[in-house]
């Protein structure tokens, strides 16, 4: 619970300064490139979460990496985390920073759970579906979840929606029962 509060703090203060700046938009895609760089490259995460190096040395090398590719506010964000020792839940500040600015834009955002990716046109037709099931404009967030055989599940706003196989056949086993 008390991780779930620092991601909050943190990506909200992030959410403030860029709004104050109207940066909110140039701030998501850079710290979105960001994650994917951490994922492609486990050393830089595992560099700034090691706690033997200096919080300068992290910067310094931080510096060295994104100067000029991240806006100073998003690197003096990073800083702050390093100082504060909070670098571990980058990503999570980050998610929550994001779900920030698509209700900022109107949107609700939610999770649908897939056994295979799902393409860019069959997720924006759930999100046109979802959308008017629950009459909000819904961005979703696309998941593998090799339990489900098939179909998808959808996590919105507190609320499932459950389509699939694996629920169908669960369903079918009770009423056979």
């Amino acid at each position: 619970m008390a991780e779930l509060m620092v991601d909050m703090t943190y990506g909200s203060a992030l959410f403030q300064a860029a709004k104050e700046l109207n940066k909110e938009k140039q701030i998501l895609d850079e710290a979105e490139e960001l994650l994917v760089i951490f994922d492609k490259e486990p050393s830089v995460p595992a560099f700034i979460n090691n706690p033997v190096i200096s919080a300068t040395e992290k910067k310094d090398t931080l510096k060295k990496i994104f100067e000029g590719r991240l806006c100073t506010e998003l690197l003096n964000f990073l800083y702050v985390l390093v100082d504060k020792g909070r670098t571990r839940h980058i990503s999570k500040m980050i998610d929550y920073y994001r779900e920030m600015v698509n209700r900022e834009e109107g949107f609700s955002c939610g999770k649908i759970f897939s056994a295979v990716p799902l393409d860019d046109k069959r997720l924006k037709k759930f999100e046109e579906e979802t959308g008017k099931l629950i009459n909000e404009k819904v961005k979703l967030d696309n998941q593998t979840d090799r339990s489900l055989i098939g179909g998808v599940r959808i996590l919105i706003d507190g609320k499932v929606i459950d389509a699939s196989i694996r629920k169908r056949l669960k369903n079918l086993g009770t009423s056979l029962r």
